[in-house]
């Protein structure tokens, strides 16, 4: 009997230990808190993990178990989001307004998004140039950080309109160790998708059914030697901006012989999109692909968000991806003048 609990003992103390290792401290004391409950979850992809911190006038201690570094963030007023970076054995604290920038201390790249926002807070209100500037000096000086990966996905992939040859430029930056995290893998499986439908790059195959389930391709009578402006769209994610000048190009170049519209759609339910082409009279030619965000000729032309437009050059060639009001119309008027003015080049030659 004594032996057994000697040996139970023994085992209790190594389990300590070995939690003990793991074990990781959060403390803090943060101004402005309108409720007593904190969380914390998961921010790159590893977990789905989420844990629940509640404070006392403002601080409070909270204790957890990991098992390799994680970006995680956490959430105030259940409104306002602050990332922080969590490995075993540290022991974070956090201090601040909620309504501020807080400050970050228990490791390195807490330390160093801490003087990070030290230093754009000093900047007074600046612009999302200096702001992306700060980043990516930031960035390249900081390759093996997890704050440069918050920076990258904030204030470049973040943006409405992400300019991926920066971001490729960053990434190929980074050390392995970031570029085994789920957020940069995945980004860098989109940029190789990205890099083969870019200006220049040949426009990828689709044949698609339109509302009468005719089969359509770029090859199609209607369609085939024009300039083909692409709309990827949804029912559930449409843009009255963007659909009014669709309206408006389609009007004007109706009668056009070297341009045509095209619409194609991601949406599983054909009468909402039925339904939608009649109400919004979106005349041109539409196509639809039922399998949605799974659709073949999404992930080919690398569309992230809709709407998104892509012009293609009668020869197949993509001209430009994701350009609206006057640079849009401004496009599609040049390439339609360049085209007459080489018909009439032709015209002369023979003559």
């Amino acid at each position: 009997m004594r032996k057994f609990g000697l040996l139970f003992i023994i085992a209790i103390s190594l389990f300590a230990c070995k939690s003990n290792k793991n074990e990781v401290n959060i403390k803090g004391e943060i101004k402005g808190l309108t409720n007593d409950t904190i969380y914390l979850f998961s921010a790159d992809g590893i977990t789905d993990r989420m844990d629940t911190i509640y404070s006392e006038n403002g601080k409070f201690s909270y204790t957890l178990n990991i098992d390799t570094i994680t970006s995680a963030t956490i959430l105030l007023n259940d409104s306002i989001e602050y990332p922080v970076f969590i490995d075993k054995g540290n022991r974070i604290e956090v201090k601040g307004s909620a309504t501020g920038f807080l400050n970050v201390t228990g490791n390195q790249p807490n330390e160093e998004l801490t003087a990070f926002q030290k230093e754009i807070s000093g900047l007074g209100t600046p612009s999302e140039k200096a702001l992306q500037e700060k980043a990516e000096a930031f960035i390249r000086q900081h390759h093996s950080s997890l704050a440069s990966i918050y920076l990258l996905e904030k204030y470049f992939i973040g943006k409405a309109q992400p300019d991926y040859r920066k971001i490729k430029d960053l990434i190929d930056l980074m050390t392995g160790a970031l570029l085994d995290q789920p957020s940069i893998e995945k980004v860098s499986e989109y940029i190789t998708r990205w890099e083969s439908v870019v200006d220049g790059k040949p426009a990828p195959y689709f044949n698609l059914p339109n509302a009468k389930g005719e089969k359509v391709s770029r090859m199609s009578e209607k369609l085939k030697n024009k300039y083909l402006l692409i709309n990827f769209w949804a029912t559930y994610a449409t843009d009255s901006i963007a659909q009014t000048q669709l309206k408006s190009l389609n009007k004007k170049y109706i009668k056009s012989k070297d341009f045509a519209l095209l619409g194609i759609s991601i949406d599983f339910d054909k009468k909402a999109w039925t339904d939608c082409i009649k109400k919004d009279t979106l005349s041109w030619e539409q196509v639809r692909d039922s399998t949605g965000w799974e659709s073949e000729t999404i992930k080919r032309y690398a569309i992230l968000s809709l709407p998104t437009n892509v012009l293609v050059s009668p020869q197949g060639v993509i001209i430009a991806r994701n350009i609206v009001g006057d640079s849009l119309s401004n496009k599609i008027k040049e390439v339609l003048e360049a085209a007459e003015a080489k018909k009439k080049e032709e015209k002369k030659t023979k003559h």
